[in-house]
């Protein structure tokens, strides 16, 4: 009997666009048909996008999705690929029963989370997501009704058994009764989000689950990016032992073809995609992140302020890197305390990537403002970046730009940006990364470039200069950032500690750190709620993430002594 050939299709999704991600679906599968594939895997909510939230509540978007699953099996087999096994994720509904009256009328209809195998024309077989994650992004348990049954699909004579991403995170469940039904693989459909060392963690889980059931575990992961998530796709194929045996690149659409070999056969090799580095990982997300939310809001160029400095030069280089330096537009509005080298410096870096580079000074807009309403100290330095923010939203109105706010994660802790001025804006590409790798990302981008990563003679996109002066704001004479905060590196440190790993105060001290440090970093992060609730989105790549995971102090008072 020949072995069968597994297909991994790790695609990119619209939540919402049923008919654009059922195009999707005919065209991958027809590929994999090409590719001799028997089966051909999706990620989960294939047809739906991922997350589709509230939309799974409304019955007419549910309706919708149905219509397309079915029309996608009629075209399957009108297109000469009826035989090929189609397993696509999508949004199904149930009856809910109160479990304390059986016999009783079948109770609403409520959304699962649906894994479904077309074949012949039909919907052959439906299994609906047992264990729904309720914590971090995710909120299906209020959204979903949970599946009970098991399910196992005959692919080409073999028994392959079929679950949804959280049901091989939870121990128990479906996959514990895999073995009772001697399945020969275990195929598990994701939209898995992307955080920084995440797939260490799915690969170890997965050589679990691939123990557990004495069989290879195929993970085909969602790609692309929705909102602020991420999807790196990264699907892949691990033996019984845990070695993979086949992998996908991170980040890019990809079929994985795999042939599941007899039981008693040491397991078939596929095509293995090298690891990323971790600078270059978390760069490609960013970059992904940002195409993703420039297009799927029917945006085709960005805007926002090029100052020079390293945090406006690597969201140059990101948006550059998405949606082509032809579409970015860098605008200069230097004030009387912009200096000449900041100046040249986004020149420079508008040349490198090609970018429409324009100059539009603020000293005269400012000194009208302040001719009506006199300002000194701090609210003269704001109103200099609230000037900023006008301009850039103007050019955002008359032209249809997105706007970026280029503030990364240091900055929003610690309440250091300036809420309408340099936080306006529709979308913040470096919003999760910390300012110590800010520079880090910028010189791998760099040295990306001199290596040939992104193409033949490409000279790198950031100015040195950029990168190695002290950062300042330049809202008044000689300023630099460390006027007003901590080293950067030692900052971050701190930060890590108290925002990723939620250590107190006692546990700070306790590990060696400076009290007026410690207390003036936990003041300003505390104080600084307020403003990171009205920054835009941005993407997530570690796994806690400003606006999404988290709810810090906004009082000191509750902090041991």
């Amino acid at each position: 009997m020949p072995s069968p050939r597994i297909a991994l299709a790790q695609i990119d999704t619209r939540v919402g666009d049923v008919d654009a991600n059922a195009r999707a679906v005919l065209d991958w599968s027809r590929r994999a048909a090409e590719a001799g594939a028997d089966l051909v895997v999706f990620p989960e909510m294939t047809l739906t996008g991922y997350p589709i939230e509230d939309l799974a509540l409304r019955a007419s978007f549910r309706r919708g999705a149905e219509a397309a699953l079915q029309s996608t099996a009629a075209a399957l087999a009108t297109e000469g690929l009826g035989n090929l096994a189609v397993l696509v994720g999508t949004v199904g509904e149930k009856s809910v029963t109160p479990v304390d009256a059986p016999g009783a009328p079948e109770g609403p209809r409520r959304p699962t989370n649906q894994a479904v195998l077309l074949q012949h024309g039909q919907v052959q077989v439906r299994y609906d997501k047992h264990h729904l994650p309720n914590y971090g992004v995710f909120d299906e348990y209020r959204i979903f009704a949970a599946g009970d049954d098991v399910c196992v699909i005959d692919v080409a004579g073999r028994r392959v058994g079929v679950v949804v991403c959280e049901d091989i995170w939870q121990d128990g469940g479906p996959v514990s009764q895999m073995d009772e039904n001697e399945v020969s693989l275990l195929v598990v459909l994701n939209a898995s989000p992307y955080e920084e060392g995440k797939g260490h963690q799915r690969v170890e889980l997965a050589t679990r689950r691939a123990h557990e059931v004495e069989a290879p575990v195929a993970y085909v992961n969602l790609v692309g990016a929705q909102d602020d998530l991420v999807f790196d796709g990264g699907s892949f194929v691990i033996a019984t032992d845990g070695t993979v045996v086949a992998r996908a690149p991170q980040f890019v659409e990809h079929l994985l073809v795999w042939d599941l070999l007899g039981d008693d056969d040491a397991p078939a090799v596929g095509t293995i995609a090298p690891p990323l580095d971790p600078d270059e990982e978390v760069y490609r997300a960013l970059v992904t992140g940002l195409r993703g939310y420039v297009s799927k809001n029917g945006f085709r160029s960005v805007v926002f302020g090029m100052s020079g400095g390293i945090d406006s030069a690597l969201v140059a280089a990101i948006a550059a890197d998405a949606i082509g330096g032809e579409n970015v537009v860098g605008v200069s509005m230097p004030s009387v305390y912009s200096s000449q080298h900041s100046r040249d410096d986004a020149a420079d870096l508008a040349e490198r990537i090609g970018a429409d580079y324009r100059v539009q000074p603020i000293s005269a807009m400012v000194e009208a403002f302040e001719r009506e309403l006199p300002l000194d100290g701090l609210a003269e330095e704001n109103l200099q970046a609230r000037m900023r923010g006008v301009i850039l939203m103007a050019l955002s109105n008359s032209e249809g730009h997105l706007v970026l706010a280029p503030g990364n994660k240091t900055e929003l802790a610690v309440g250091y940006s300036t809420i309408y001025g340099d936080a306006v804006g529709g979308f913040a590409p470096i919003k999760d990364v910390d300012k110590s790798r800010v520079w880090a990302l910028a010189r791998w981008r760099n040295h990306a470039a001199i290596d040939g990563v992104f193409g033949p003679d490409e000279i790198p996109p950031i100015p040195e200069s950029s990168i190695t002066k002290p950062p300042s704001a330049e809202l008044r004479p000689g300023q630099v950032d460390q006027d007003s905060l901590p080293p950067y590196d030692l900052l971050d440190e701190v930060l890590d500690a108290y925002v990723e790993h939620a250590e107190g105060r006692a546990e700070l001290l306790a590990r060696g750190f400076d009290p007026d440090v410690v207390d003036k970093v936990l003041t300003l992060v505390d104080r600084a709620e307020w403003k990171r609730r009205q920054y835009p989105p941005g993407t997530k790549v570690t796994a806690l993430a400003f606006g999404r995971d988290r709810r810090l102090p906004i009082t000191t008072r509750w902090r041991e002594p």
